[in-house]
């Protein structure tokens, strides 16, 4: 595999994301959320929205499903928000909550990898794309409110699998959380009527068709909302830390 630009200057192998909060590599980032954590209080005050639905659900500290890691995982991402490099889509704005699933805690310094497919089907560092490791892939610290933010493209598909996003939680030395988001049907409908998404031929795989979105998709499907030109999505990840 080719080696990866050492100009994008955060990097973090997954050994080094298993010692987070050990590491002096990313001790500024984490000396940046040391706030304590914050309980979730029953009515939702200064929480995160809900996770599965769209439209302002009720904050949720459900537990979220386990899916499988898949085969594009790449070690060393870099520790950045915008994952985009430049690749052609419809806007996406991510924010992502960590929560404790058993305590309904907040968890600042939460270390949130994802990885998707650009809108050709593609995944960096593989296949025609193999020379290019990078784009759509990205590392973030949580804030105080267990808060991470990306910045990138709606992601396309491939045949066999519905449209999703990979992702990864750490928390105090340890993947806590291997999981995957899901979108709603008649959003990909859409996004995938424009360009460049209506170049890529071939049959697209629904949610209902696919095994993985069978194991929990529906508790996984990010809450959207038109921003702009795209579109802006928040989901709560409830982990066991």
């Amino acid at each position: 595999m080719p080696r990866r630009d050492a100009s994008l200057v955060s990097r973090v192998s997954r050994r080094d994301a298993l010692l987070w909060l050990g590491a002096a590599g990313i001790a500024g980032i984490a000396a940046a959320c040391t706030s304590p954590s914050s309980s979730i209080d029953a009515a939702g005050s200064g929480s995160p929205a809900g996770s599965g639905s769209s439209g302002g659900a009720t904050p949720s500290c459900v537990l979220s499903p386990e899916m499988t890691e898949g085969p594009y995982y790449i070690d060393g991402e870099a520790v950045r928000s915008d994952v985009t490099e430049g690749k052609p889509g419809v806007p996406l704005r991510l924010a992502l909550t960590v929560v404790d699933a058993t305590t309904c805690s907040f968890l600042p310094k939460a270390a949130v990898e994802i990885w998707h497919a650009d809108a050709g089907g593609n995944y960096s560092g593989f296949g025609v794309t193999e020379s290019n490791t990078t784009f759509l892939r990205g590392v973030q610290i949580a804030d105080a409110t267990g808060k991470v933010h990306f910045t990138t493209v709606y992601p396309g598909w491939y045949m066999g699998r519905a449209t999703h996003i990979h992702l990864m939680v750490h928390v105090d030395g340890k993947v806590v959380h291997t999981g995957q988001l899901f979108f709603d049907e008649a959003i990909n409908d859409t996004v995938y009527a424009r360009a460049p998404y209506n170049g890529h031929t071939g049959q697209r795989t629904l949610n209902d068709q696919d095994g993985i979105y069978a194991n929990g998709g529906a508790a996984s499907t990010v809450a959207l909302t038109k921003d702009g030109d795209g579109y802006a999505g928040e989901i709560t990840l409830g982990v066991r830390s």
